[in-house]
């Protein structure tokens, strides 16, 4: 299994439970839902659905970096709301990291999410080519 590999940087939140920030398989990294939680503090940075959209969105960035990767490889990210009338403001901040290139994406309204967090993105992107 030399081609798989788990990916872990402190530039993100720790995992808080039994799995990896990202695992690269066969050209691809799969990273882990990210949520809103400032890696130096380990707080939820605001209770703003804007603020907590950028901080998810920055810790993705930073896993995707450690793996290899970059915001313009991705192609296919998961946006999970607390509130689906947070849609508007979400789709804005997430428009301003992904302006260019536009990946794939499903969002959907789930019942609770960790640490009562309004939102948190998950993506799979490919690995850059050495």
């Amino acid at each position: 299994m030399s081609d798989l590999h788990t990916v872990a940087t402190k530039e993100a939140p720790a995992a808080i439970g039994p799995y990896s920030q990202a695992i690269v398989a066969n050209g691809f990294v799969y990273c882990s839902g990210q949520i809103p939680v400032d890696p130096a503090t380990g707080n939820v940075v605001s209770q703003d659905v804007k603020e907590q959209t950028k901080q998810c969105l920055t810790n993705l960035s930073k896993v995707l970096e450690a793996s290899g990767s970059s915001l313009e490889r991705v192609v296919k990210t998961t946006v999970f709301m607390k509130d689906m009338n947070h849609f508007v403001d979400v789709n804005g901040v997430y428009g301003t990291f992904f302006s260019k290139h536009l990946p794939a994406r499903a969002a959907v309204e789930v019942a609770r999410l960790p640490k009562d967090v309004l939102v948190e993105i998950e993506c799979v992107a490919l690995v850059n080519s050495a």
